[in-house]
């Protein structure tokens, strides 16, 4: 079955920025839509940028300009590079594998376990 892992959460100062990767095991090839989700305590999960099979990427309005999405077909891994973190984008981060996607949506077969994402003002 597939897993996933993140892994480089932690905290930062407003104006920071941290690198978070999600390792996914279990499956035969790695040529499904990947993304990234987060939740901030009180609020509802949302789509923070995902990464088709083909390299095409899609960013919450939010985060444009900031946050990167890029993915390691052969190690089967999924990046995201955050800039100029704000207080607002503290919440638990989420890798997603596989699933349905659009132009502006994704819904994800797999979750990862999540990693906590700290900015301080």
């Amino acid at each position: 079955q597939v897993r996933l892992v993140e892994t480089g959460g932690g905290s930062v100062q407003a104006g920071g920025s941290l690198r978070l990767s999600c390792a996914a095991t279990g499956r035969t090839f790695s040529y499904h839509v990947m993304g990234w989700f987060r939740q901030a305590p009180g609020k509802q999960r949302e789509l923070v940028a995902f990464i088709t099979s083909s390299g095409s990427t899609n960013y919450a309005d939010s985060v444009k300009g900031r946050f990167t999405i890029s993915r390691d077909n052969g190690k089967d891994t999924v990046y995201l590079q955050m800039n100029s973190l704000k207080p607002e984008d503290t919440a638990v981060y989420y890798c997603a594998d596989d699933g349905e996607f659009g132009s502006d949506y994704y819904y994800p077969t797999y979750w990862g376990q999540g990693t906590q994402v700290t900015v301080s003002s």
